[in-house]
């Protein structure tokens, strides 16, 4: 069997699908490079901001469920969301750029002798950037091109997805006895754990906390992390291994855009395996990637009923021009 790759997204939950896409297109400088539904709640958009191509490991995705309420964090959820930029020097640039944007952030701090700089969003969402300047192991992906970032500075993919659990013990036995991820540092109540190649790409950072209350989910807060597999046999494979640990799972999922498998692994914690390919590139042209509501072709014969659920949301960028904002 072969071993998780690393990250390939995480999912979260916003108040406002238009504006995530302001918050991460304009400020973040990612690119939205699917605009699609929730296969699940066709009511509900379902955005993947990624790098320049839509590269697995990169994306970050956002539902917009109707009249949910704020999510609390607490123990016993998937906590902050971590994305790579190329240097520590990239984060001055990015702590000038959070003061300019009004974007709330705690500086640059250090966690296992990596530079770090946490912010949120609107929601309180979590969220941190990490410095690879010294990282090695699965590499980043390709800033957008043509977004306001220079490109030195911008982001290049997911970093170490941070969970909060009061089961520990537990969790580090799941994550080591299943996923073959391996301990590999430890401060105070935070342990980071590697997968496949390992660096900043394929790690999870686990706080054990037994002192905060009980996380709810809701806009503000991550929905489930995914991790990286090569296709859809080793996706049959890891489904046959999670019966084996009696971990319950969703079987095969087809989602078009990539093959997937969910487990509730923990209390509160959704993990999805998903495949590498086939990706974002397959129904629209690079230059117009996010622009139009993308279905599966097993929505296409619905696409005028879903079209009348979902409010229009202008995403067009191929006509703009972002001037590459240096500080």
């Amino acid at each position: 069997m072969n071993e998780l790759k690393g990250i390939h997204h995480v999912t979260a939950i916003t108040s406002s699908a238009e504006k995530i896409y302001d918050f991460f297109t304009y400020t973040l400088g990612l690119r939205l490079v699917k605009k699609t539904v929730n296969q699940d709640d066709i009511k509900t958009y379902h955005l993947f901001f990624a790098d320049d191509v839509g590269s697995a490991g990169t994306d970050m995705t956002f539902f917009d469920f109707p009249g949910i309420p704020r999510g609390v964090h607490g123990t016993n959820e998937i906590s902050k969301t971590s994305f790579r930029v190329l240097s520590d020097a990239a984060l001055d640039y990015w702590v000038k750029r959070f003061d300019k944007y009004d974007v709330k952030h705690k500086g640059i701090q250090e966690q296992f002798g990596t530079k770090i700089l946490p912010f949120v969003d609107f929601d309180d969402q979590q969220y941190q950037l990490v410095s690879d300047e010294f990282d090695e192991g699965v590499a980043a992906g390709t800033p957008w091109q043509d977004g306001p970032i220079p490109l030195e500075f911008a982001i290049t993919g997911l970093g170490p997805v941070h969970v909060r659990t009061s089961y520990f013990d537990y969790f580090k036995e799941v994550l080591e006895k299943v996923f073959f991820m391996r301990e590999i540092a430890q401060e105070d109540a935070y342990h980071l754990f590697e997968m496949g190649e390992g660096g900043h790409g394929a790690q999870v950072v686990v706080e054990y906390n037994t002192v905060l209350p009980q996380a709810r989910q809701g806009f503000g807060t991550v929905h489930h992390t995914a991790f990286r597999v090569d296709d859809r046999n080793d996706l049959e494979a890891w489904q046959q291994r999670l019966q084996s640990f009696k971990l319950p799972n969703s079987g095969y999922v087809e989602r078009y855009f990539f093959g997937s498998l969910y487990s509730n692994v923990a209390p509160s914690i959704l993990f999805e395996l998903a495949t590498d390919g086939p990706g974002f590139m397959g129904d629209e042209p690079y230059e117009t990637l996010g622009e139009k509501l993308s279905l599966p072709p097993f929505f296409e014969d619905k696409r005028e009923h879903i079209e009348s659920l979902v409010r229009p949301i202008d995403t067009i960028r191929s006509t703009k021009h972002f001037e590459k904002e240096y500080l």
